[in-house]
């Protein structure tokens, strides 16, 4: 990929966390494709080419510290890809919550001593979270609380309101986050930190959930852009032009990259019907 040197990833340090499979497996391939110097942060042995590797497991917290301090011996690091996340049926909507938000929130936190400054995040969250303007107030309220054990304590406390079905609570807490610190990562370090929301994609991740979904589910799903279910490396690839210093311009964005599905809900040109029954 001799011709896209200029997204700016040749040569740079880059740490990916869910990089063993899925959206981060295609991000880690791709990166090492443009030249990076990638490492990869997962809680199984990943199989692509990578510089190094951390086993970590985002809900256990001692085990976030440890890995971001471990990978601050990298220093300066260049890019953060967090691509690590979970469905609710794995273990339970607070489990899912514990991962997908806190414990991906922490580790960057953690690590952001040894980034440079001007350095990018790209995280994912999923077009799952388009409602999170709805529950901006509880968001909020959620996003004040920095120490993780004190964040899982206010879910615990009322996981009904709180953390519903986990995966969407968890992914609009991306958003919000990302919206909200990107303004001082920038003004204090020129940081960009921005996220993308993806539909539903073919991944090991998705095989699963998609056994309790209803039969047919995916398939009424519309796909504007592409008349299919996209593909990891679909993902993977906006993913990537959005954390390219060639946006210097753009930090603390949401960019859906769902076929058009958000946009299309958004202004009546996609009936939500088919997902609850009604007409596609």
């Amino acid at each position: 990929m001799q011709q896209l040197d200029g997204l700016g990833y040749r040569g740079k340090t880059i740490v990916v966390t869910g990089g063993a499979s899925g959206m981060g497996e295609a991000t880690v391939r791709i990166l090492g494709e443009l030249g990076a110097k990638v490492h990869i942060v997962d809680i199984q042995q990943p199989k692509v080419p990578h510089e190094s590797f951390q086993r970590c497991d985002l809900s256990d917290f001692d085990q976030v510290r440890a890995a971001a301090e471990a990978l601050k011996a990298l220093a300066p690091i260049h890019f953060v890809f967090p691509c690590a996340g979970l469905p609710p049926h794995v273990k339970g909507p607070l489990y899912c919550m514990r991962v997908n938000y806190i414990g991906t929130r922490l580790f960057i936190e953690a690590l952001l001593p040894a980034l440079a400054d001007g350095a990018g995040i790209a995280l994912i969250s999923s077009d799952a979270a388009m409602g999170w303007q709805g529950n901006l107030a509880q968001c909020l309220e959620m996003l004040a609380i920095s120490d993780p054990d004190e964040a899982y304590a206010w879910c615990e406390a009322d996981p009904d309101k709180r953390v519903r079905d986990g995966y969407t609570s968890s992914k609009e807490m991306l958003v919000v986050w990302v919206q909200h610190a990107a303004v001082k990562l920038g003004l204090e370090r020129r940081v960009r930190l921005n996220a993308i929301g993806p539909c539903p994609t073919r991944t090991a991740f998705m095989d699963e959930q998609e056994k309790l979904l209803p039969e047919g589910f995916l398939d009424a799903w519309p796909y504007p852009s592409l008349g299919r279910i996209a593909t990891a490396e679909d993902q993977a690839w906006p993913l990537i032009l959005l954390n390219s210093p060639l946006n210097a311009a753009v930090t603390g964005s949401f960019l859906y990259t769902d076929q058009g599905f958000a946009s299309g809900v958004f202004t009546g040109a996609i009936d939500p019907g088919f997902m609850t029954g009604g007409r596609a």
